[in-house]
C-alpha cells in the first residue's frame, strides 16, 4: 500500500512539475536591458507584439521527469510529508463520518436492547465495546473493562456482539444473546466466563456456561430461535460498515471510534476526554 501510495505521489509530482514546466515555457518573455527589444519598447508601440505560448515551445517530458526523479532522489522525505499529510486527511474525513453517525445512531449504538451492559448502568459515560468471543486481543482486553469499570463508578460499559471470526464465534455469540434474553442480571458473568475462558468459545462451550449460571436448558434453546437475535447481528453489522470498523476489539467512546486494542491507559484517555465535553 505504502509502495503504491508512493509511486502515485511521483507521477502526481511529475504531473505538477511538467504544468509548472508549460506555464514557464508561455510566460512572456521579459528584454533585458541593451537589447534590441527594449530600445524598441521604449518607443511608441504601433501594433501588439506576438506572446509565446506553451504552444510554441516543445516540452521534453523525458527531461523534465530526469529533472523530477533526481529531485525525488536526492529529498525522498518529500513524499513521506505528502504521504504523511494524505494519511491525515484521510483520518480527518474518517472521523467527521463517524461523528454523523454516531449522531444519527445514537440509541442502537448506546441503548440496544440486544446489548449486555456493565459497571454502572446509569453512567455518566458509556463505551461501547464491538468484540467477538474467539478474539485474541479482546480476550487480552476484557482486563481493560474490568479495570475500567472497577476504577470508575460512573463508566456504563457496553458489550455488543460482533462476531466476524467465523461460525463458531456466530454460534457462540447466539447462545449469549438467548442468555441476555433470559438472565440479563448475570450476563456480565457469563460474558466474563466465556470470553476470559481458555481454549475456543462455541456454541457448546456457550451452552455450558449458561447452564451453570443457572438457564434453564430448554428455554435456552427457544430462545437461541428468536428471529429478533439475527434482526440484532444485522443491525449490528450494517452499523459496524457504516463506521468503518473491520475488526475487533473496536469502541464506540463519546463521539470517537477507537480501533484496537490500544489498553487501558489510552481508553481512560478517551473516557475522561467524552467527560469533558459532557
Amino acid at each position: 500500500m505504502k509502495k503504491a501510495l508512493l509511486l502515485g505521489t511521483t507521477g502526481v509530482a511529475v504531473a505538477l512539475a511538467m504544468l509548472a514546466f508549460g506555464f514557464v515555457a508561455g510566460s512572456p518573455q521579459v528584454a533585458k536591458a541593451g537589447t534590441a527589444q527594449a530600445v524598441q519598447t521604449a518607443q511608441p508601440v504601433q501594433t501588439a507584439q506576438p506572446v509565446q505560448t506553451a504552444a510554441d515551445t516543445k516540452i521534453d517530458r523525458t527531461e523534465v521527469e530526469g529533472i523530477i526523479r533526481d529531485y525525488l532522489l536526492k529529498n525522498p522525505e518529500v513524499l513521506l510529508e505528502v504521504q504523511d499529510a494524505l494519511e491525515a486527511k484521510q483520518k480527518e474525513e474518517q472521523r467527521l463520518a463517524a461523528l454523523g453517525v454516531i449522531k444519527n445512531a445514537k440509541d442502537q449504538i448506546f441503548n440496544s436492547t440486544f446489548d449486555g451492559v456493565v459497571g454502572n448502568p446509569n453512567g455518566k459515560v458509556t463505551i461501547v465495546e464491538f468484540y467477538d468471543y474467539n478474539c485474541g486481543f479482546c480476550k487480552r482486553a476484557i482486563e481493560d473493562m474490568r479495570a475500567l469499570t472497577k476504577s470508575d463508578p460512573d463508566l456504563r460499559f457496553v458489550l455488543k456482539e460482533f462476531p466476524i471470526l467465523g461460525p463458531d464465534s456466530q454460534k457462540a455469540s447466539v447462545v449469549s444473546m438467548a442468555f441476555h434474553l433470559m438472565m440479563p442480571e448475570k450476563y456480565g458473568e457469563f460474558h466474563n466466563a466465556l470470553l476470559g475462558g481458555q481454549g475456543r468459545a462455541t456454541e457448546a462451550t456457550a451452552i455450558k456456561i449458561a447452564l451453570s449460571l443457572g438457564a434453564d436448558e430448554a428455554t435456552l434453546h427457544e430462545k437461541m430461535k428468536d428471529p429478533s437475535i439475527t434482526e440484532a447481528f444485522t443491525k449490528t453489522y450494517d452499523l459496524a460498515n457504516k463506521l468503518q470498523i473491520t475488526g475487533t476489539p473496536s469502541y464506540v467512546v463519546g463521539n470517537e471510534v477507537v480501533f484496537g486494542a490500544l489498553g487501558q491507559e489510552v481508553l481512560a484517555e478517551k473516557i475522561e476526554a467524552a467527560k469533558a465535553a459532557l
